[in-house]
């Protein structure tokens, strides 16, 4: 791999990086490297801190750049107000269907197997965390941030029309919130995948046992890309508009 392309790797951040080509997820997934929450650090200080060879994981990603895309939906191109309509159409319904599904799961396979696996009292109790936290967080990104967010890309391609006045100030307050809540979201389903040792089944599970598994993987892959869209693209684009707005 050229020096340039080392340096490239080693000084972007996994949230950059994974806005560039969501190809690099598979590797970020692959080893544990969080580029949703933790997307702010830089592949050597992540692999720094996993104790891995940041030579295998550059070359893995760098690799990754000549896998063919099957589609890869340029995030990273579409308007802001886009992106926060496709998050909520896409995302925040998926959480909203999904969820219902996911408790009533939890809920059915600890009464049935908890004397034999206590970890799933532990896993049903985090599934009710999330889903209040979450429901709560996405009705404030629907009623108050994203609704802001498109006042900003407005006023922007409208110069004669002033920014509103907000309650919150500027827009970092109501992101720097979000951001906190997406890590706490992160961690609960990391305390999860911990706790059923990455979503491994017991010997003989019922069809029930097997289907929150999945669902929980589904639903801790889907969290992740909602999570990095918001923090890697649409935060950080929005904080840049009101910066220009009001300079």
């Amino acid at each position: 791999m050229p020096v340039s392309e080392v340096n490239i790797l080693k000084e972007e951040t996994l949230g950059q990086l994974a806005a560039k080509d969501l190809r690099k997820v598979v590797i970020f997934r692959k080893y544990g490297l969080d580029f949703c929450c933790g997307g702010k650090k830089t592949v050597k200080e992540a692999c720094a801190e996993k104790g891995l060879d940041i030579a295998t994981v550059e070359l893995e990603l760098q690799m990754a750049d000549k896998t063919p895309v099957t589609m890869a939906l340029p995030y990273d191109d579409w308007d802001i107000d886009f992106l926060a309509d496709y998050i909520v159409n896409t995302h925040h319904t998926y959480v909203k269907k999904t969820l219902p599904e996911l408790r009533f799961f939890a809920t059915k396979v600890a009464r049935a197997h908890e004397a034999r696996h206590p970890e799933l009292s532990a896993i049903q109790h985090l599934v009710e965390v999330i889903n209040t936290e979450l429901l709560a967080h996405m009705i404030k990104e629907e009623r108050v941030l994203f609704p802001y967010i498109k006042e900003l890309v407005w006023a922007a391609k409208n110069p004669q029309i002033p920014l509103p006045a907000t309650h919150f100030g500027t827009i970092q307050n109501p992101i720097c919130t979000m951001e906190m809540e997406h890590e706490s979201a992160g961690e609960v389903l990391l305390e999860i995948r911990k706790l059923s040792n990455d979503f491994s089944l017991p010997q003989n599970a019922c069809g029930s046992y097997s289907v929150l598994y999945r669902m929980l993987s589904e639903f801790e892959s889907d969290l992740h890309i909602h999570i990095h869209l918001e923090n890697n693209i649409l935060f950080p684009k929005a904080l840049a508009i009101e910066k220009e707005l009001i300079s």
